[in-house]
């Protein structure tokens, strides 16, 4: 498994990385060409920025019980969910989530790879 530096590293995929406050801190050239985002958009805004309106309660719900559990219910495996582009279309996505303890905070990353014909209106 890549480590968050070795994923923040990766010039072949999207990558997002947020901190445990959800908080994104980092997002990669292909993330923007990808879902057309701008760094200077998205650094500093939580990772709701990107879920789509009906979707956010429950990933706060998930993030918020693995920060108090510990216990992963999706990391580490590819998961399809649905990412708001910056032109505020909605898209399918393969997720891959990933997270690592870094100066006894959890930082989350994820490579957001598009699928196949998955561009809807909003």
């Amino acid at each position: 498994m890549l480590t968050i530096e070795a994923l923040k590293a990766k010039t072949d995929s999207p990558v997002i990385v947020v901190d445990h406050d959800g908080i994104i801190v980092h997002i990669n050239q292909i993330f923007e060409k990808t879902w057309g985002w701008q760094k200077e958009v998205l650094i500093g805004q939580t990772l709701t920025t990107i879920i789509p309106d009906n979707l956010p309660d429950a990933h706060i719900m998930g993030f918020s019980r693995f920060l108090l559990t510990g216990k992963p219910t999706i990391l580490n495996q590819p998961v399809e969910l649905v990412i708001l582009r910056a032109d505020g279309k909605e898209a399918a996505a393969e997720h891959f989530i990933t997270a690592e303890k870094i100066k006894g905070n959890w930082v989350f990353a994820a490579t957001i790879t598009p699928l196949e014909d998955s561009v809807k209106s909003s």
